[in-house]
């Protein structure tokens, strides 16, 4: 989320010039929230979405929607799944697809890592398999300066947004295209062709610009930005 930071402060001040308003949080161990992220777990994380809209809910009387980037985007699939309310809408920025390959990707920034450097207090592991049997055993692992849980990886990793069909309300997926190309990539498009084969409520929109949340410096999007508006403009118009 660091890299992300300031795109998610742009897109909720462009939502409160339109009238909307938002309620930006730190998930359990993530950020300004209390708790270590060693101790994150993918329930608590849904907990802490029950205890945002039980919050809203109690303090406005209009639609409640979701909103999430990347992991956060499958986050909010899987509460909209369980959650006991009608939610208007949610929108999605550039999903993950596949918690296991996401979870992969993850471990791999240790390999890079290890190739940099090896200590004795961070022992080499040869591969993501090791890593992913080292979780399976019950321990947690360092990976990029954070102490991942087994419990969080095993639930990430089962986790696959085309079984997250979410029924009777409109979902707003946002694909990032760094070539240019204004096509979904295969991956996402699959999910998009099972969802619509079930009857889901969905508009998919690609934007071209850089993946703000993994550049090396911190990047923006005005396009995702303005693209995410007037949709949402659109739907209350």
């Amino acid at each position: 989320m660091n890299k992300s930071r300031r795109m998610a402060a742009m897109q909720a001040r462009a939502f409160a010039t339109q009238g909307f308003g938002v309620l930006q949080i730190d998930l359990f161990g993530c950020g300004d929230s209390s708790g270590e992220f060693r101790d994150a777990r993918w329930e608590i994380w849904k907990h802490d979405l029950e205890a945002a809209k039980n919050w809203l809910e109690n303090r406005v009387r209009t639609p409640i929607g979701l909103w999430g980037l990347r992991l956060g985007a499958l986050l909010a699939l899987n509460f909209a799944r369980d959650v006991d309310c009608a939610l208007d809408r949610i929108i999605l920025w550039q999903p993950v697809i596949s918690g296991q390959s996401f979870l992969t990707q993850f471990l791999r920034l240790r390999l890079a890592n290890e190739m940099l450097t090896v200590s004795a207090s961070t022992p080499e592991l040869s591969g993501t398999n090791a890593m992913r049997a080292l979780l399976r055993k019950g321990n947690n692992l360092e990976v990029a300066g954070y102490e991942l849980s087994h419990e969080l990886a095993s639930a990430i990793d089962d986790l696959n947004a085309t079984e997250l069909t979410i029924m009777g309300v409109p979902i707003h997926w946002f694909e990032i295209a760094t070539s240019g190309s204004d096509s979904m990539n295969p991956v996402g498009a699959k999910v998009v062709a099972a969802w619509k084969r079930e009857g889901v409520n969905l508009d998919t929109r690609v934007v071209a610009c850089p993946p703000f949340w993994a550049t090396q410096e911190i990047s923006e999007c005005p396009d995702l930005v303005s693209s995410t508006t007037a949709v949402l403009g659109e739907a209350a118009s």
